[in-house]
């Protein structure tokens, strides 16, 4: 999996060491992080783009946020896409999730997924919720989902 900064520049590590780096990095400058997973995806043409984000919020100073692009010609319902999505956040999520436990690092999965019955993404709320929750991770839906809904959102390409 190749991630990079949201400046382009290409991230050489392997993810958990990128991350555990950060939170090192950022601990030592006296930055609480929050963070945050999400994917998001778009469709175009005979292919599917998906956008991995890991968003670091640092309390009352701003964030930053690793970047993984990755395309399919797999073609989805929306409600699989959707799982899809967060499939690929819990992955990350699990992958990470052992860091965020030793660095005491809150962390939350984003899924953009709406929480209003009236768009078709909500077929896949429960499911998607339930796989979340199941794993452990705190989840949000939109709106509050920022980190698929915003940030994964800007970089899927």
């Amino acid at each position: 999996m190749r991630w990079r900064k949201f400046n382009g520049e290409t991230i050489s590590l392997p993810i958990k060491q990128a991350v555990e780096d950060a939170i090192k990095r950022e601990h030592a400058i006296g930055n609480k992080l929050k963070v945050c997973i999400g994917t998001d995806s778009q469709v175009k043409g005979i292919d599917t783009e998906f956008a991995t984000v890991i968003v670091f919020l640092r309390e009352r100073s701003g964030g930053f946020m690793f970047i993984h692009n990755e395309r399919t010609t797999q073609k989805f319902s929306i409600k699989e896409r959707m799982l899809v999505e967060v499939a690929k956040s819990i992955e990350i999520a699990y992958e990470l999730c052992d860091l965020f436990t030793q660095y005491e690092v809150d962390m939350e999965v984003h899924a953009d997924i709406n929480t209003n019955p009236s768009f078709k993404s909500n077929e896949a709320l429960r499911e998607a919720m339930g796989y979340i929750l199941g794993m452990g991770f705190a989840f949000k839906a939109k709106p509050e989902a920022f980190a698929s809904s915003s940030c994964a959102n800007k970089v899927v390409n």
